[in-house]
């Protein structure tokens, strides 16, 4: 039940929206910043908006409405989400002509927007004035990890409300999940949201890049010749842009829990080189050589 998922991930955010929902104070426009949790709240406080059975402030969680929020099936819960990486600008305007609806089953709506930092310039510059004068009951959730990729005009016309990662808490929960203490860190840390490390927790391919990653690293620390032969392995595993970027995030973990072993700091600079010439299409084979190549 989310409920109860906000409230070992987020605790105290949790408190304070509940609070604002029994003082009557919910805002029209948020701007959540971090993963842990902020889909998680955005979809709590659209059921505490059309929840039919409500105990008190807080959703029943079980009624028609709750459950089809939970499905992402009610019609005035908007969930946006980008296409190849970007939010187009007709996307959003057609969401600017729904704000001055009604919505389907009461006057009000709910429009979340997952990843907000890669809307379009255009597509955030057309909301501006709705955030500033909405035109009907509408409620606007802006997810971001990136807050500084924002708009700062949108920044100034919503609440902000940071959703930072609690790793003591993440550890405890996988490890109540089944993990050892070993993994269940390595995860925490390195997952971006609380649903990604649910789904990565029985993943055997991402465990597999996780075994061979932890080979490589320490002969990229140390300077094995025979690190390319490693390097070749893990080439041939990491077959698409997702485990690529899973690769360069497990070794980037991997190195900040090493930072203060000679040379880590300079591995965690080199990564950051390597994930630019990945994002500019060098081929990953030539990237994780790059990272072998380096001196420390």
């Amino acid at each position: 039940m989310i409920k109860e998922e906000l409230k070992d991930c987020q605790p105290q955010q949790y408190e304070r929206f509940v609070h604002i929902l029994e003082q009557n104070q919910l805002n029209h426009a948020y701007l959540f910043s971090g993963y842990f949790g902020s889909l998680e709240m955005a979809l709590f406080l659209a059921k505490s908006l059309f929840c039919t059975d409500k105990q008190g402030v807080l959703p029943c969680e079980s009624c028609r409405s709750c459950k089809l929020i939970d499905q992402e099936e009610y019609p005035d819960v908007t969930i946006v989400r980008p296409i190849n990486q970007i939010i187009k600008t007709e996307r959003i305007r057609e969401l600017v002509g729904q704000f001055s609806q009604s919505g389907i089953e009461s006057q009000r709506q709910v429009f979340i927007i997952e990843q907000a930092d890669k809307m379009h310039l255009n597509a955030a510059n057309s909301l501006l004035k709705v955030i500033e004068e909405p035109q009907s009951e509408v409620y606007i959730f802006f997810l971001t990890n990136v807050e500084d990729k924002i708009l700062p005009t949108i920044q100034s016309r919503t609440q902000i409300f940071q959703f930072k990662k609690q790793e003591a808490n993440l550890i405890f929960q996988l490890e109540k999940l089944g993990l050892v203490k070993k993994k269940a860190r390595l995860l925490a840390q390195f997952s971006q949201s609380q649903i990604e490390a649910e789904k990565l927790l029985n993943q055997a391919t991402f465990w597999t890049l996780v075994e061979e990653s932890e080979r490589l690293f320490p002969d990229i620390l140390s300077k094995k010749r025979e690190s390319y032969l490693q390097v070749a392995k893990l080439a041939s595993l990491a077959d698409d842009k997702e485990k690529q970027d899973q690769v360069l995030r497990i070794l980037e973990v991997l190195a900040g829990q090493e930072i203060l072993q000679t040379g880590a700091q300079r591995i965690l600079e080199n990564l950051v080189e390597a994930r630019k010439m990945w994002k500019a299409n060098v081929s990953f084979q030539n990237v994780m050589d790059y990272l072998v190549l380096q001196k420390y």
